[in-house]
């Protein structure tokens, strides 16, 4: 891990970052730590990976901090960044109705989701259709299923067991409790939005549901030095220990685990 970092002059940072971060509230959470240490403001731009990415590309925003691998490899090979570097990870889960009607218990994501395509009325399930890293997770579980979403989903939805959220974490599992449906969500935003539903973890276990978070310093920014100052504090040791700690006493387990510029292993 990295030691301390030191920071000087007054500026303005902008970040770009993925809703699972911000919905959880880990940015409010290290915000005030990285404008102390470093005398910045930092102002920050919540959307899914993609949107944020495209921020990138526009130059828009200074700094990244998403999850989403492949989208972010063809962002370095465009130029857009120079380097991801991971900081923490969680898991990705299939959540649905505790009564679990589709009977998707037990079986691996790709699985899971073949019996739903294969089976269209055993149970809904809700997608957040938004091009955000956790939406990148479904394509790519229907791949290993054996489907192509691009193609597929005009027929799903028209079946009327797949519904397109298009909206943040928070958001589609909102609607996902409502309808009473299954949806894929990073295990961070489904603690942190756990009191307020009923919908209970289905699938927890699966290599491919691994979901790194990673931080890029944009080559299109306007402060590309104290992008890379925010790269830094996010994989110090300080930081490294904070974001372990973050609310873990209240949900018995950290919400992200920090991997300090290592990419974790599945």
């Amino acid at each position: 891990m990295m030691g301390a970092i030191g920071c000087s002059k007054k500026s303005r940072l902008i970040l770009g970052t993925t809703t699972s971060l911000y919905d959880t509230g880990l940015w409010d959470y290290l915000k005030p730590k990285f404008e102390a240490k470093c005398d910045v403001r930092l102002d920050i731009v919540s959307g899914g990976s993609g949107q944020a990415l495209e921020m990138g590309r526009k130059g828009d925003v200074d700094v990244l901090a998403v999850h989403s691998k492949a989208d972010e490899l063809k962002f370095i090979s465009e130029n857009y960044s120079e380097e991801r570097v991971p900081f923490a990870y969680n898991y990705f889960i299939i959540v649905g109705p505790e009564s679990d009607p589709a009977g998707l218990k037990g079986l691996s994501p790709e699985a899971a989701f073949k019996k739903l395509a294969d089976n269209p009325g055993i149970g809904k399930f809700v997608s957040r259709g938004d091009g955000s890293g956790t939406h990148s997770k479904e394509k790519a579980i229907w791949k290993k299923a054996g489907f192509d979403w691009e193609t597929s989903k005009a027929g799903w939805i028209a079946a009327g067991w797949y519904i397109d959220a298009g909206q943040g974490m928070g958001a589609t599992l909102t609607m996902a409790n409502e309808k009473q449906a299954y949806t894929l969500t990073d295990e961070g935003t489904y603690l942190a939005y756990k009191g307020n539903l009923s919908v209970v973890p289905v699938i927890s276990s699966g290599t491919i549901l691994l979901n790194v978070y990673s931080a890029l310093v944009c080559t299109n920014g306007h402060n590309p030095k104290m992008g890379q100052k925010l790269v830094d504090f996010l994989v110090s040791d300080e930081i490294q220990q904070a974001i372990s700690d973050y609310k873990k006493a209240e949900y018995g387990k950290s919400l992200f685990i920090p991997c300090a510029g290592n990419e974790p292993a599945a």
